[in-house]
């Protein structure tokens, strides 16, 4: 019997760990805990509840204007005291590369548990972009006991580092979690969705945009700003562009002082299911997040990438991604090309999505319990 501590504290994390905590609470072979810092408080909430998961441990970490080291070494510490010293655990589960890995990762090693590693191997060889992520996933993977990869490509980042051992290309767990996800809403929420977004004219091609991340902020948001109005002009009568506008000022300010146009939907940020389905209504996605450029493929939407550089490399190599960063001739040929050639828009949304086929989280317990069993 494997004593399993799955621990996160974002979104993001919560929606890559949510199958493989339910994969591996059904095993008889596990007792599965659940642990969250609640780096995003709101957000992970409305994901535990979609997905039903219990939460035994809940550190509430977040204050206002927290700093980087004042956030590191709280987590380290209420990781340490209110979880580790009262319970011993064979594995901890960290996914990504946010603050909250780095410090889990950290006290799991000081109390010698193995820690594994979700999504290992993403590098933008970049150590302040994204900051402080990059830096983060290094050096979890310096002490992690083994590290599952989404692609071969991320697996090898981590041999060009030296670490071969442990090293599995299993795909990204976001798949399982969206597949799982858009099968739930089909069942359960498809006509409220409907009703609740009444506003937009799902007749139209519908762009959606998200757009948060801080390498984007100030006159690279401008431009994507200019790109969307010029876009939204070009194609006034064929098209609706969705934004679900980030609560950070230094979006959200930017966003409702120019994107003016009657084709143009400014929304609230959106619930984890009211996302995916979205994706899945939309016909074009431009965005600088790093899940959407997993997910989006899997739907066969094609991606524009608001980014000058990402870590997913493997989603613009297989065609299913364009990268345009924040440069507004790129994001409106690119757009207009998609909008206008069916054949490319038929050769991108068609192309194979490179981080996997929804059996990750499956993969990653039988590798586990093979590993055990040795």
């Amino acid at each position: 019997m494997k004593k399993i501590l799955f621990l996160f504290g974002t979104r993001p994390e919560a929606i890559k760990m949510a199958p493989l905590i339910k994969t591996f609470s059904t095993d008889s072979n596990c007792i599965v805990k659940v642990s969250v810092t609640a780096q995003h408080r709101e957000m992970l909430d409305q994901v535990l509840n979609f997905f039903n998961i219990k939460v035994d441990y809940d550190l509430n970490i977040m204050k206002p204007n927290q700093s980087l080291h004042e956030l590191t070494s709280n987590l380290i510490l209420k990781i340490t005291e209110e979880i580790l010293y009262k319970e011993d655990f064979d594995y901890v589960f960290v996914q990504g590369d946010t603050t909250t890995v780095l410090a889990g990762a950290l006290a799991s090693f000081y109390k010698k548990i193995k820690i594994i590693h979700i999504e290992a191997g993403l590098r933008s060889h970049d150590i302040y972009s994204p900051f402080p992520e990059e830096m983060n996933r290094i050096l979890t993977s310096k002490i992690a006991s083994i590290h599952f990869c989404p692609t071969q490509t991320s697996a090898e980042n981590l041999y060009k580092e030296n670490i071969k051992d442990n090293v599995y290309v299993v795909g990204n767990t976001v798949i399982d979690a969206l597949l799982l996800g858009i099968s739930e809403i089909k069942k359960s929420s498809e006509n409220n969705l409907i009703t609740k977004y009444n506003d937009i004219n799902f007749d139209k091609k519908i762009i959606l945009v998200t757009c948060h991340r801080r390498e984007n902020f100030g006159k690279p948001f401008e431009e994507i700003c200019d790109a969307l109005l010029e876009i939204s002009d070009s194609f006034t009568e064929t098209i609706e562009i969705v934004f679900p506008v980030h609560l950070n000022p230094n979006i959200m300010k930017i966003a409702h002082e120019k994107l003016t146009r009657n084709n143009i939907n400014l929304i609230s940020p959106l619930d984890y299911p009211d996302l995916i389905w979205m994706m899945n209504r939309s016909n074009i996605i431009l965005t600088d997040s790093g899940g959407i450029q997993e997910e989006a493929p899997s739907l066969g939407k094609p991606v524009l990438v608001l980014r000058e550089v990402t870590e997913r490399m493997e989603g613009v190599d297989a065609g299913t991604a364009i990268l345009v960063g924040s440069n507004k001739k790129k994001i409106v040929a690119q757009t207009r090309e998609l909008l206008t050639d069916d054949l490319y828009y038929s050769r991108i949304s068609k192309a194979t999505n490179p981080y996997g086929d929804g059996t990750t989280s499956k993969r990653i317990k039988e590798i586990i319990l093979k590993n055990d069993s040795h």
